[in-house]
């Protein structure tokens, strides 16, 4: 079969394979960290795919082994809000309007997930309307541990997970495999990944999605979290994070370590990024996607202007010391007018995405 090529440098590959447009992410040394150019290539692509008449459907890969994509490249932003705090803020403004351009595409986009997918690679992944996930899948959204929050609009899904586990994965930060994945609706299909390639040539002659998925997808088993589901409910029901380390530490019998890891995981998190995430967690409950990543921008725009999210990835990622001086530095210093200050509705950093209708009768 004839195949077109249009490359957007190194890091990111659209390929017109029939009727399908394959999108491969080859910035494999960094694990497919998502730069300001490949988001922008992707909204590009997009928007024309949503016109063009010969695209049936739209599948988004990876060219590593090891990841799908491990997020965004938080060195770049780190340094865009060290230097043009105005450039900053719109590469957030840009990524969230991605993610709601993918909401409201109205072709089939098919998301192959092997290996790990993480912060700005779920926001890519999350919205398409099939989700398969190999035998490698591990999601999660780490953001507190670099002093920000689970953005992407994921915490619109977190809100709605059962038994306060999407309050656990947003604070934590923990990774889950496929099988907890598809439990909780985070991918529609397991499929192992030597199968992907069966999925493009079957997109790329125009067969139906959702039979073509279908045939292919394997029982994943009882997910990793099951058996925490019933301490994770009662731990992360708490109103605040200092009275959800404390139900851990608290935490007898058969889970009791288990809980004083997390308790212990949570006391490294950004004391200011966890107290955030969970009211934002409990306020997307209330809100639509578009809401959320409303909201999302309000949040980063605050984070870009305070201490955490620079310390963070200076620890984390860039000089590696995993020694973050927090901002403040204890959970039970967080005040409630702090996070007041970052959750508010009413913010100089007003932002609003194009209805659902609007997007689609733009064709976007």
């Amino acid at each position: 079969m004839d195949v077109d090529t249009a490359q957007a440098g190194s890091d990111i590959r659209f390929e017109q394979n029939g009727s399908l447009a394959l999108i491969t992410l080859e910035r494999t040394k960094s694990l497919n960290a998502l730069t300001i150019a490949m988001r922008a290539s992707l909204a590009a692509w997009f928007s024309n795919f949503s016109r063009d008449p010969n695209v049936y459907a739209v599948v988004i890969a990876s060219g590593s082994p090891r990841a799908f994509s491990a997020g965004s490249d938080v060195r770049e932003v780190v340094s865009l809000g060290q230097t043009d705090l105005i450039a900053a803020r719109q590469t957030f403004q840009d990524e969230y309007a991605l993610n709601w351009r993918l909401e409201c595409f109205s072709k089939p986009t098919v998301s192959l997930i092997d290996g790990m997918v993480m912060g700005g690679g779920v926001g890519i992944s999350l919205y398409g309307t099939h989700r398969v996930a190999g035998e490698g899948y591990r999601f999660a959204m780490p953001e507190t541990k670099i002093g920000l929050f689970p953005d992407v609009g994921v915490c619109h899904v977190l809100a709605r997970m059962p038994d306060r586990i999407g309050v656990y994965l947003g604070l934590t930060g923990r990774m889950i495999g496929r099988a907890d994945a598809y439990a909780l609706g985070l991918v529609t299909h397991c499929i192992d990944q030597s199968r992907f390639g069966e999925i493009v040539a079957g997109l790329a002659d125009t067969q139906p999605v959702d039979p073509l998925l279908d045939a292919r997808h394997v029982d994943p088993g009882v997910g990793e979290h099951v058996a925490l589901r019933e301490v994770i409910a009662r731990c992360f029901s708490a109103s605040d994070v200092v009275q959800i380390i404390a139900r851990l530490e608290a935490e007898t019998g058969p889970r009791q370590e288990w809980a004083r890891e997390t308790a212990a995981e949570l006391k490294a998190r950004s004391p200011l990024s966890l107290c955030v995430t969970l009211r934002h967690i409990q306020n997307s409950a209330a809100w639509d996607l578009r809401g959320v990543l409303e909201a999302d921008y309000r949040l980063a725009c605050h984070f870009l202007e305070g201490h955490d999210f620079y310390e963070g990835v200076r620890a984390a990622v860039i000089e590696k010391d995993n020694a973050p001086k927090w901002q403040p530095a204890w959970v039970h210093d967080v005040t409630a007018a702090m996070v007041d200050a970052y959750t508010a509705a009413e913010s100089e950093h007003f932002w609003e995405l194009p209805t659902r209708a609007e997007m689609q009768a733009a064709r976007a």
